[in-house]
This record gives structure tokens, sequence and C-alpha cells, in this order.
């Protein structure tokens, strides 16, 4: 992984996550557990374009350090874009991004997390979009939201409810920029936790 992303990583405190998150996360554990022979994963927020984006990217990075086979998706109960700020937090946090339709209103963007690994691509989509799954994967929900307004989710093995605080709330305020650290830091400490608790065997 680049060098400034694994120095990110390497700062990660798992310890640091409060025990009603550590029992909140549980059912994704237990998942992950129990499905490594065939694990897909599709983070759903309303807007697809801030926590879902976070979560979908991190669960693919900590399975790749944890040495397990992830395919890690997100969508929303809207299509928008996957929001600039979002993406800054990411490049704080030291991958490389790049899109070759910026001016298109809902970009593609490839992320790269590696010299050696293909790049993550994040767009928005709806949920149930064909470049998601459609059977066989667990739904996280990400958001009380997009929980509460997709009441079925065909095709869904599980159904987990981790909802994160919107970073939306602080955009165009002089605490955007640590609103949007804190969340990336929370979700990828705890997506962390999540495979470092499968690594480990606990």
């Amino acid at each position: 992984m680049f060098s400034y992303l694994n120095s990110y990583i390497d700062r990660l405190d798992p310890k640091s996550i409060p025990p009603d998150r550590l029992e909140r996360l549980q059912p994704l554990v237990q998942y992950v557990q129990e499905n490594q022979a065939n694990l897909n994963l599709v983070f759903i927020c309303t807007h697809n374009s801030r926590r879902s984006q976070f979560a979908q990217l991190w669960a693919h990075v900590a399975a790749k350090r944890a040495g397990l086979t992830l395919n890690s998706y997100s969508g929303g109960t809207e299509v928008t874009a996957c929001n600039p700020r979002t993406l800054a937090a990411m490049e704080r946090a030291g991958f490389d991004l790049y899109s070759d339709a910026v001016m298109d209103p809902n970009p593609v963007y490839r992320i790269a997390f590696a010299e050696d690994e293909d790049p993550i691509m994040l767009h928005s989509k709806l949920y149930d979009d064909p470049e998601n799954p459609n059977a066989d994967f667990a739904a996280v929900m990400t958001c009380s939201d997009a929980d509460e307004n997709c009441p079925f989710i065909p095709g869904t093995k599980a159904r987990i409810a981790l909802n994160y605080e919107d970073p939306k709330a602080f955009d165009d305020t002089d605490q955007e920029t640590a609103a949007y650290d804190e969340r990336c830091l929370q979700i990828a400490t705890e997506m962390f936790h999540v495979f470092s608790a499968i690594e480990h065997g606990y």
C-alpha cells in the first residue's frame, strides 16, 4: 500500500471504539466470519455520496490487509454523486484519486491504494444497480434514513444496521474538514476492527 496510507492505517486504534459501537459491529463481524467463502457487502445510505462510499472503500482495504477476499459495493435510495468533500478526506488519508469524466454530474472515480492492486471504482448509484449483487450479500445500512426507507431489499442474506452520523451537517462551515476526517477515521477504524477480528479469530 502507499506509504502515507500505511501510516494512516498504522495509527488506527480499534481499542478506541466505544462498547456500544463494538456491540453494533458484532453482527457484521459474525456475518463475515460465516461467509468468508463468498463474501459480498453492499453499504447503503440515502445518496451514496458520503458514508457508504467511505465504508465501501475502507472495507475493501481492511479485507485486503487481512488477506481476505471481499467484494465490496455501495448504493443509495437516490443517485447523486460522490461528494467532493468525501473525496478530499480520502485523499488526506493517503488514497490517490482520478476521474477522466470530471464534468459528468456523477463521475466514476478510480481510488488507488497500492501500486500492485487494481483501483476501487466509486460513483453514486442505486442499491439495486446492475453493478451490485442481486443475491447472496449483506446489506449494511450506514444511515438511519435509508434503513427506515428501505424496508425490504431483495436478495439479502442479512441486513445489518450500522448507522453513522452524517458529516453533511457541517458542509460550508469551518468544521467541515474536521467532520469529514472524523467520519473517515471512524469508519476506517471500525472496518479494520471487523476484519482484524476475522484475521485473529475473535
